[in-house]
């Protein structure tokens, strides 16, 4: 049986969604990227629903980039500080913290989200 990229990364996520978690005082922030999106959710666990979200069809004109990751993340915590959500728990769901995905954390951190 051959086990692809994609089965790989799924089984990752399994191995941190066991052990992270999101509660209302502090979400958890998800991501999903593709070879065309970038999309992120704040969710709280305890109730399974989703809070906030942003991805790069929000924004006109950006490509799926380094740069377009780190605008998603721009614009996650303009949301989240409109809510009052000051920290949370960053999943990054079995992909590498290389290239959009630190974008994305670096974003959310330079915007006062504690990860």
């Amino acid at each position: 049986m051959n086990t692809t990229r994609n089965d790989k990364r799924k089984h990752r996520t399994r191995r941190i969604r066991a052990r992270i978690s999101g509660t209302k005082e502090r979400p958890r922030v998800s991501i999903f990227r593709s070879l065309t999106s970038f999309r992120a959710q704040v969710i709280d666990d305890a109730t399974g629903t989703t809070i906030a979200s942003a991805n790069l069809a929000d924004l006109s004109n950006e490509k799926n980039t380094v740069e377009g990751a780190a605008k998603v993340g721009a614009i996650l915590v303009k949301k989240c500080k409109d809510i009052g959500i000051e920290s949370a728990v960053f999943d990054r769901s079995g992909y590498k913290y290389h290239g959009k995905v630190k974008a994305f954390a670096d974003a959310l951190r330079d915007g006062g989200l504690k990860l």
